[in-house]
């Protein structure tokens, strides 16, 4: 079936609000998890995980962290403008950069109560000696143009936003953050700076779960993908071909990719739907490379490139490019849209969340295990897991 023609509602469940989990329980690995294989649903706790997989598997986690991407600000005349950092406009390179930038950046934004903002009024917000001023520098299809500018001008925009701005839980759980919220909803392993929601699989692992990996001589490794706001955005087209997927940056090391390629055959987890996302997108990546095209995968790509080029063919393409080069890590974007019909080439286990219905999330895990996610999902519901950011996840291995 063409992806294209996948009506939405066929994805779509009821999820009563009261099973959104609006906080998370004291113990990050005493989640629930909920086992799939080859049809058969089993149940334990994330502690336990190193249980549910091979000696031999390889896992990747997304190690992205979570950006304070509210801003807040207080017009003289008492009125409230927040503006929703998204990501770096144009004129900078990627999400790492940006975010190192001292003194001004300019930012794509969302902006709530864009039409309390004056023409040429300059938005400030200051605490103890940082001052930052807001001015609007334009507009995108989907988003804003902001400059900011800030004294002290020695510190970064990150360090800015880390003073300034407030943890952007996601909008289904209704409430604003609390300081829990600040170390709770990060991973423990979190580092590049650069995303506005978290990577929630990963929000489940411990000390003692990667000690208890490491003693089954399990093995990981790290990349990162900067997540965008767009995850949450829901389709509203009738059908999947009306929906523009957001591209988000990621980064994956030299090091990393070459670990990977020499794992194939192995069992591959992807930790999160992030981390899913650049593994399957480096494969197309290096089936591009080697068609003599731009490296950078779109939508569509899967369902209209050649798919006869395998994994190992594809990395090594990869590798071959960064070596080429002497590029010690790989940047780029990736709109890579995973739907049932979609064939997975590197993954063979995800480890994930429970998702809304009707999202870009959902149609990845029905692609992933078919049209048996309709019996975890209600099987999920039935048993009284708890649901999205903050909830239960599963193991799922691929159908």
């Amino acid at each position: 079936m063409d992806p294209r023609q996948i009506p939405i509602r066929d994805y779509d469940y009821p999820l009563p609000q009261e099973r959104i989990a609006s906080f998370p329980l004291d113990d990050r690995d005493a989640s629930r998890l909920l086992i799939y294989r080859r049809g058969i649903i089993s149940e334990d706790v994330y502690r336990n995980i190193s249980d549910h997989l091979p000696a031999n598997s390889l896992l990747l986690f997304n190690n992205t962290k979570v950006v304070e991407a509210r801003l807040l600000f207080t017009k003289p005349s008492g009125g409230t403008i927040e503006l929703f950092c998204l990501e770096p406009a144009a004129e900078q390179a990627d999400i790492a950069t940006g975010m190192q930038q001292k003194g001004s950046v300019l930012w794509n934004c969302l902006i709530g109560g864009a039409s309390k903002w004056k023409k040429g009024q300059v938005l400030v917000k200051q605490k103890e000696q940082l001052l930052l001023e807001a001015r609007f520098a334009g507009r995108e299809a989907d988003c804003f143009r902001i400059s900011f500018q800030w004294t002290p001008v020695a510190l970064s925009f990150a360090e800015v936003l880390h003073r300034l701005g407030q943890v952007p839980l996601p909008p289904y759980l209704h409430r604003q953050p609390e300081i829990s919220d600040a170390q709770r909803y990060q991973t423990i392993f979190a580092q590049p700076e650069g995303s506005v929601a978290a990577p929630t699989a990963g929000l489940h692992f411990t000390p003692q779960i990667f000690a208890r990996l490491r003693t089954k001589k399990i093995r990981h490794e790290f990349l990162t993908l900067h997540v965008g706001a767009g995850t949450f955005r829901p389709v509203k087209s009738d059908r999947l071909g009306g929906h523009e997927m957001h591209a988000e940056y990621f980064e994956l090391q030299r090091e990393t990719l070459a670990s990977l390629r020499t794992s194939l055959g192995s069992p591959i987890v992807a930790v999160g739907t992030t981390s899913l996302r650049v593994l399957e997108t480096i494969y197309w990546t290096g089936v591009k490379l080697l068609m003599k095209r731009e490296p950078e995968v779109l939508q569509w790509d899967p369902y209209e490139l050649p798919g006869a080029i395998t994994p190992e063919e594809a990395l090594a393409a990869l590798e071959k490019y960064l070596d080429e080069r002497s590029i010690g890590r790989f940047i780029a974007k990736t709109r890579l849209l995973i739907a049932p019909a979609y064939r997975f080439r590197v993954a063979d286990g995800l480890i994930t969340n429970f998702h809304q219905p009707q999202s870009t999330l959902l149609l990845l895990v029905a692609a992933f295990i078919g049209e048996d996610w309709r019996k975890l999902y209600q099987y999920a519901l039935e048993h009284e897991f708890r649901f999205l950011s903050y909830g239960d996840g599963c193991l799922l291995w691929r159908s």
